[in-house]
């Protein structure tokens, strides 16, 4: 997987006609360790690769290339721990050998779990070792949309603009990813917890889309009913399914 995150990179930059240094500054990293990413000569930290598909406007999917496997329709859903994934429309079922993996440069181990192919929600499985941080290089970065996330096992401080916190097993939380932020496993045993990276919107452009709907829905202009499938539909630019 590590190998072709270069190459992707350097082929969405290019086909949205951003030079290497615009990039570069636009996500606050330089030009000579992203070119360095692009040339598969250094993986990125987390943190600079969530920024780099963020301003690119790509999904982790796109990233890696991955392709939705069809599962034949004549294959039960309820199949055993060694059946193989479903694919099938409003429905995943991903085999644990089956996530995609991404190591970082920074020592951080991402699985990338069963998502929907709508860019809404990205869910990980995130593993800290000793020592890992979210940025090789210690700099707090940035990216669109919002981070939630519950550390399952370990101890992780985040680092969020000018306040430090301690997470240990069973805490959650969430924020504004387009605050500064950095995780650092300080601990002697290794952190692990789910992400669910909501974007790849920012913040702010999901405010606004949600106040235009409650705005519609206030003045009786959206269809009924309204369930929140329909909103998440709404928010995420897939419209809203026909009124019953």
């Amino acid at each position: 997987m590590e190998e072709r995150i270069g190459q992707a990179l350097r082929e969405a930059r290019k086909a949205r006609g951003i030079s290497l240094r615009a990039l570069a500054a636009d996500t606050g990293i330089s030009a000579s360790l992203l070119s360095q990413v692009e040339n598969g000569k250094s993986q990125p930290s987390v943190s600079t690769l969530y920024a780099l598909v963020s301003r690119l406007g790509i999904s982790l999917d796109e990233l890696l290339g991955l392709d939705v496997r069809e599962t034949p329709a004549a294959e039960p859903a309820s199949g055993g721990a060694g059946s193989t994934g479903v694919s099938r429309p409003g429905f995943t079922l991903q085999r644990a050998a089956d996530n995609p993996v991404l190591n970082m440069d920074s020592g951080v181990r991402w699985e990338r779990l069963a998502s929907f192919d709508d860019g809404l929600v990205e869910a990980l499985l995130v593993t800290y070792p000793p020592g890992a941080s979210s940025s090789a290089e210690g700099s707090l970065m940035r990216h669109g949309g919002f981070e939630f996330a519950c550390l399952t096992e370990g101890s992780l401080t985040l680092t969020l603009e000018f306040d430090r916190y301690e997470l240990g097993a069973g805490d959650s939380f969430c924020f504004e990813a387009t605050r500064p932020h950095l995780y650092v496993n300080h601990g002697s045993e290794t952190a692990r917890g789910l992400w669910y990276i909501i974007g790849p919107n920012t913040a702010e452009d999901t405010r606004e889309r949600l106040s235009g709907l409650l705005s519609q829905i206030a003045a009786g202009k959206a269809p009924s009913p309204l369930d929140a499938g329909d909103v998440i539909r709404r928010l995420s630019g897939k419209g809203l399914r026909s009124g019953g």
